[in-house]
């Protein structure tokens, strides 16, 4: 038996640092991550970070200084996408005082769960 649809408005946020807030939906192999950031401008980027999950980012407001190992930070905005793959170092800086960024993860980041 198929496991139920899941929905965005049916998925209870988790605030993982003062106004900032995730919800999760997924399905046995494939993740979406909402991120809604309200705390910015931020005045440095958050510690590079690594994981074994492809990712794939859309930006869906606001702006931000993207970094990735080997390369030079790019600012991105409200439709903007960027694709990081698995183990590859990267961190984002919030520029403006909020943004919504939207996450793909493959394999599911049990991490998020």
């Amino acid at each position: 038996m198929n496991a139920p649809v899941a929905y965005y408005d049916q998925t209870p946020g988790v605030v993982f640092r003062e106004r900032c807030e995730r919800r999760v939906v997924h399905t046995k192999n494939l993740m979406t991550v909402i991120i809604d950031f309200g705390n910015g401008p931020w005045a440095e980027a958050d510690p590079m970070h690594s994981h074994p999950h492809e990712q794939i980012t859309y930006v869906a407001s606001g702006a931000i200084l993207f970094l990735s190992a080997g390369d030079e930070p790019r600012r991105l905005s409200t439709g903007d996408v960027f694709a990081v793959p698995s183990g590859v170092p990267d961190s984002i800086q919030l520029l403006s005082a909020s943004a919504r960024l939207i996450d793909s993860f493959q394999p599911v980041r049990e991490d998020f769960l």
